[in-house]
């Protein structure tokens, strides 16, 4: 999946990403991806929780080109 936005946010602490995630969501189109690119490990548990209290899709974990985590959200709203 090629998102409209990717986010690097390696060497971001716990909730940095999220944090971006949510400066950055409406930088897309409704109906577009945002992929956010994050080592944190809480980054997988956070992005999807983020997902589900914002209504947005959360379309699961994929890698970036160097391997690190990359999860994608769907623009719902």
């Amino acid at each position: 999946m090629t998102p409209a936005l990717e986010l690097d946010c390696r060497g971001l602490p716990c909730p940095r990403p999220v944090i971006e995630l949510a400066r950055h969501l409406g930088d897309v189109a409704v109906g577009e991806t945002l992929a956010v690119v994050a080592d944190d490990p809480a980054a997988r548990h956070d992005v999807p929780a983020w997902c589900r209290m914002r209504s947005q899709r959360y379309d699961g974990e994929d890698a970036a080109a160097d391997g690190v985590p990359r999860y994608l959200v769907t623009r719902l709203s």
